[in-house]
């Protein structure tokens, strides 16, 4: 609304401004009419003077006035030059003063030729052809033209006076009852203002306080459940170790009974007996369905000890993550390309089995923990000479960069890629994706995770099947382990 009064306001004051422009110049031209005329009448005048006593003073005044009436006529064209009617009263008014003006030649010239009768008659003449009235009659006329124009321009510039001045009130009174609507919008947004900092201010000490409390809440469930990781892991061992001694007894007893039911077989057929010495060092022969027994009898104690094997590897897995959760990080500086060459070094006999090569781009150094740095990357280039295609030269990058106070690291390579479905599957603790034909118990990744996020840090990856694989962690090139190491997180 300002905008629009503002604009019609402009609009207005220009308009106003063009119609008293109009009537000054109707005002100018109306003038100029008068001083033609006067022209004119001066020099009659004069004429007339200079008849009756020859003076030069009169001559003198005479041709000044003549002189002026040509640029005074210019001067009244140009200034009535957009009224057609008063171009046609000024043609016709300038061929009367032209005729007047040859009258006023030949009078100044018989008066200087002492012919005061012939002057006299031009004079008489001239007053009989009615030039003088001609003039006098089309000069009122244009005055009257132009009265006329300068009553009704004076009313239309009256007119646009009063409507830009009401706009411009109009405008003011807005601006005015708008400064006085923000004024008591503004005192009261900065009441409510107040209001709100002051129950923030409240609820910041509430909220400290209930964030101190919920901390060392979380601190304590968080140590408790280390430890309980700990304990129950570590007491697994004590009956896994047990089932794996009972394991070997059942393995011995069923040599021994398999032995028995051979001999047994032999006496039944009365088959020679066997040697006593054999009984110890060879595994008797067995027949049709107790042989059958034996090796479904054996096939099961290979499935106990398999699993055995399995649950203990995985009890392991949560005892070093237990340690590792406990572990206090110590931050340094670290140049990051040594520490990805000597984990190459580390794995140079798997990369040579692999026919791959790991290149090496440029590192940002950091400051953090090295030795979880180092189990991050391991793990990762690890998995991804694992996890290589068959028949297919394996090609690893790592290459890195920064960002906003980030260090960010690609760990690339050509291998058989990840179903998008398993992107998130393959973070999770004993979760693995695609074909099991590799050996893992499916902690790695979601160690790797787990130890990036107490470096402050991300991790994610982008991949597809048969594609290869890009797992980018997101580290701060600055760490500060006291807040992590404190909360044990």
């Amino acid at each position: 609304m300002l905008i629009a009064i503002s604009i019609a306001s402009v609009l207005l004051v220009n308009k106003a401004r063009d119609d008293s422009g109009w009537v000054t110049h109707t005002v100018e031209a109306e003038n100029q009419i008068n001083a033609l005329l006067l022209e004119i009448r001066r020099a009659e005048s004069a004429a007339r003077g200079f008849l009756l006593t020859q003076g030069p003073e009169f001559r003198a005044d005479h041709d000044a006035a003549v002189a002026n009436v040509e640029p005074y006529a210019e001067k009244l064209a140009h200034l009535i030059g957009d009224n057609p009617a008063q171009a046609d009263n000024l043609r016709k008014l300038r061929t009367a003063i032209a005729t007047r003006l040859d009258q006023f030649r030949r009078e100044m010239k018989f008066v200087e030729q002492n012919d005061f009768a012939a002057a006299a008659a031009l004079v008489r003449e001239a007053a009989a052809g009615g030039t003088s009235v001609t003039i006098r009659d089309v000069g009122a006329a244009m005055r009257v033209e132009e009265e006329r124009l300068l009553e009704r321009r004076s009313i239309a510039a009256d007119r646009s006076q009063v409507m830009a001045s009401s706009v411009t009130i109009a405008g003011s009174s807005m601006v005015i009852a708008l400064a006085g609507m923000s004024i008591f919008l503004v005192r009261r947004s900065s009441r409510a203002r107040d209001e709100a900092e002051a129950r923030l201010r409240d609820n910041n000490l509430n909220l400290e306080s209930t964030v101190d409390e919920r901390t060392a809440d979380l601190r304590e469930a968080n140590d408790e459940i280390q430890r309980f990781a700990y304990i129950v892991s570590h007491d697994l061992r004590s009956p896994l170790v047990n089932i794996m001694g009972f394991t070997s007894e059942l393995e011995e007893l069923r040599n021994d009974i398999f032995r028995r039911i051979a001999r047994l077989g032999q006496v039944a057929a009365l088959a020679p007996a066997m040697p006593e010495d054999a009984t110890d060092n060879a595994e008797p022969e067995l027949e049709g369905s107790d042989r059958q027994l034996s090796n479904d009898f054996s096939e099961a104690l290979g499935f106990i000890k398999s699993s055995i094997a399995k649950m203990d590897r995985l009890i392991s897995a949560i005892l070093n993550l237990t340690r590792e959760g406990r572990r206090a990080f110590s931050p340094e500086r670290i140049d990051m390309r040594e520490l990805i060459e000597n984990i190459g070094k580390t794995v140079a006999h798997q990369v040579d089995e692999a026919d791959a090569q790991i290149r090496v781009g440029t590192l940002p150094n950091i400051v953090s923990d090295r030795l979880a740095l180092e189990q991050i990357f391991s793990n990762l280039i690890d998995n991804a000479l694992k996890y290589l295609k068959p028949g297919v030269p394996g090609d690893l990058e790592i290459r890195g960069r920064t960002k906003l106070g980030f260090a960010i690291f690609d760990v690339v390579d050509n291998g058989r890629g990840i179903d998008a479905r398993d992107h998130q599957r393959i973070f999770d603790l004993f979760r693995r994706a695609g074909v099991q034909d590799k050996p893992g118990q499916g902690i790695g990744l979601a160690h790797v995770r787990a130890l990036v996020r107490r470096l402050g840090g991300t991790m994610s990856v982008a991949s597809e099947l048969n594609h290869g694989s890009t797992f980018t962690v997101t580290l701060p090139i600055n760490w500060n382990a006291s807040v992590r190491n404190s909360s044990n997180d």
